[in-house]
């Protein structure tokens, strides 16, 4: 019965250019905020996958799973947006997958 199930597993990578921290405590608030509000706004997984030795760069993974992979499409492509709506960061690039 599971065998039958459809889904679609979607993970977006972000990366972001920071100019505002000075310490690697400045980043970690400026990305505790961006990765709460993105998780409560979208119900996604988000964690910060790279750059966590570097002040004014991270990236970030967030993954996303569905039944419909454009419905999946479409709220990973919003999540960028409202990443760049945010303006605490620049995005710098970004990539989706799905698996």
């Amino acid at each position: 019965m599971i065998d039958e199930c459809t889904h679609h597993i979607g993970v977006l990578y972000v990366s972001l250019y920071m100019p505002l921290p000075q310490s690697l405590k400045e980043k970690r608030t400026i990305l505790k905020s961006l990765k709460d509000r993105v998780r409560l706004k979208f119900n996604v997984s988000i964690a910060e996958i790279g750059g966590q030795d570097k002040w004014q760069v991270a990236t970030l993974g967030i993954a996303m799973i569905g039944n419909d992979q454009r419905y999946v499409d479409s709220c990973l492509s919003n999540i960028i947006s409202f990443i760049e709506s945010m303006g605490q960061v620049q995005i710098s690039d970004h990539q989706i997958s799905f698996f």
